[in-house]
């Protein structure tokens, strides 16, 4: 193998462009392994890990691009650097042009776009706090998608940010939409009156999709970060959002999304939305999270969103029609060896839902991120797991998985030869930031699996029929690749259950939650006819 690399001196790119970079050197055939990164210490001890021991790595620093290629020829790796160096430094601007340089500070692309009212704020973690800071100063929300920044910045930040009335969503914050813009990796939805206010960036993503594609849609996605619900945080932004939104025209309801919160914090946010319906979708969440009588609590993504559309007034979907059919008739083939599960999943908080939904049913599962500290890995033999791929240990040197489907392909066959697995589970997120065609990699090993009778393959399609990739499109080709293609995560989860299981009756199991009660929606048409408005 050859190992090219090129050092870009002061050449700072943030990580979505890096991981853009990185997705077109890995498309050149021939490429065995690249990224594009900043030579930050520890990128550097990844690309030495690699084979990669050029000396212009250490003259590197935190603002200087390295693009490094390890391919079959030196035409191949030269062939990759120009894609990722296309893909990194021709972008088009908002006016179609390639090439413009791009501003190098704040108050330079103030500037050029002096109405802006967000910051996107994607450095090395060390230095992300000042930048926030710096956005605040000249007025504007941030989006902090950087991590590794301490919970002291992090409360420093949002309570400065509340004082402002600005929003600080973040840090590790990957997605929001502020009216009908995207930020980060979101999904295209339609305009609604239902605004989703999350610590969870594919819960956030999970829950907007759901009430775009059961005709509720969306007005706001407000990302948190995923701290901001924990009792050292408690809720600073949460709070401030909330509040925001029950005084917002444009929002008559709030999805409330997150993983287990500390109690009192989570009634200290529902509390602020007094005067306005609220849905928490707090991810297997058990019964020491008092609320008031008019919110409504629900352990699953799926089940918040069901929640919502009935608030709304919409027809409730029907999430699981025909669904135990398919599973019995997928069971029937699966020998009696396959007994086990398996999770391989590209969104964390699907990852954690799915790990929730399947120990209501079959007991322990093991994962990356468990549960409970005694069921991390490694798993023992014969033990039911799921694996969060976004995590450092799979991502380190390479792409998220949302963008690079390579690490789950591995995993993947890995698996399917597995005579002892009776189901796969694979959420497919896309979206804006995603990988184009996610299918066109992925499907042709479901097949490839299936045509040897091997495990059963449920996959879960997060998306919007506006998005790039196209819902259907990819839905249909897992379809054709022999896949059992269910309506949510949670579903896919609970199929995979009924599969290990084959009790096909599983997968049609009621969402865990509460129904939204008839006092909240009582209040709801009282609020909607004072307006002079039906119920949406």
């Amino acid at each position: 193998m050859i190992h090219a690399l090129k050092l870009y001196p002061e050449t700072y790119v943030d990580s979505i462009v890096q991981l853009s970079g990185t997705r077109a050197l890995f498309a050149v055939d021939g490429v065995d392994w690249a990224s594009a990164a900043m030579a930050t210490p520890a990128n550097v001890e990844t690309l030495r890990g690699e084979g990669f021991d050029d000396p212009a790595l250490a003259t590197g620093g935190a603002n200087d691009l390295v693009i490094a290629v390890r391919a079959v020829s030196h035409e191949v790796a030269d062939a990759a650097r120009e894609a990722g160096e296309k893909a990194i430094f021709a972008a088009p601007d908002a006016s179609g042009a390639v090439g413009q340089r791009p501003a190098r500070t704040l108050d330079e692309a103030l500037r050029c776009q002096p109405a802006s009212s967000v910051a996107i704020v994607s450095v090395p973690g060390d230095y992300a706090a000042l930048e926030a800071h710096k956005a605040l100063s000249a007025g504007l929300h941030v989006l902090l998608f950087s991590d590794n920044v301490s919970v002291e910045d992090e409360i420093v930040l949002k309570d400065r940010a509340r004082d402002l009335g600005l929003l600080v969503m973040g840090p590790g914050a990957g997605t929001a939409m502020l009216g009908q813009t995207c930020l980060g990796f979101a999904n295209v939805v339609r305009q609604g009156r239902v605004a989703v206010v999350a610590a969870a960036g594919t819960g956030a993503q999970e829950a907007a999709a759901l009430l775009d594609r059961w005709g509720v849609g969306v007005a706001h996605v407000i990302g948190l970060g995923g701290r901001d619900l924990s009792a050292r945080v408690r809720g600073r932004m949460a709070i401030a959002a909330v509040r925001a939104l029950v005084a917002d025209e444009a929002t008559d309801a709030i999805l409330l999304v997150s993983k287990p919160p500390d109690a009192e914090v989570a009634r200290e946010v529902v509390a602020a939305a007094a005067g306005k319906p609220l849905v928490a979708a707090l991810i297997g969440v058990h019964d020491d999270v008092k609320v008031p009588p008019d919110v409504t609590v629900t352990r699953t993504l799926e089940a918040g969103a069901v929640a919502a559309v009935r608030l709304m007034g919409g027809r409730e979907p029907d999430v699981s029609a025909g669904l135990a059919e398919r599973v019995r008739v997928a069971a029937a083939d699966l020998p009696g060896r396959r007994t086990l599960v398996r999770g391989l999943f590209s969104g964390g908080t699907l990852c954690y839902e799915s790990l929730v939904v399947l120990a209501d049913v079959l007991g322990d599962v093991y994962s990356n991120t468990p549960l409970r500290p005694e069921l991390g890995l490694p798993a023992p033999a014969q033990a039911h797991t799921c694996l969060d791929l976004g995590e450092e240990e799979y991502t380190k040197g390479r792409p998220h998985p949302m963008i690079d489907p390579q690490a789950r392909i591995e995993l993947l066959r890995e698996q399917g030869a597995d005579p002892t697995v009776a189901a796969i589970v694979l959420d497919v997120v896309l979206g804006h930031g995603a990988h184009p065609d996610p299918a066109a990699e992925l499907a042709p090993v479901c097949a490839e699996i299936t045509a040897a009778r091997g495990p059963c393959i449920v996959v879960y399609v997060l998306g919007t029929d506006q998005d790039p990739q196209g819902l259907d499109r990819q839905r249909d080709a897992f379809r054709r690749a022999g896949c059992l293609v269910t309506e949510t995560a949670a579903r896919a989860s609970l199929a995979a259950a009924a599969l290990a299981r084959r009790e096909p009756a599983l997968a049609e199991k009621a969402p865990m939650s509460e129904l939204v009660s008839e006092s909240l929606l009582q209040r709801f048409r009282e609020a909607s006819a004072e307006r002079g408005e039906g119920v949406r």
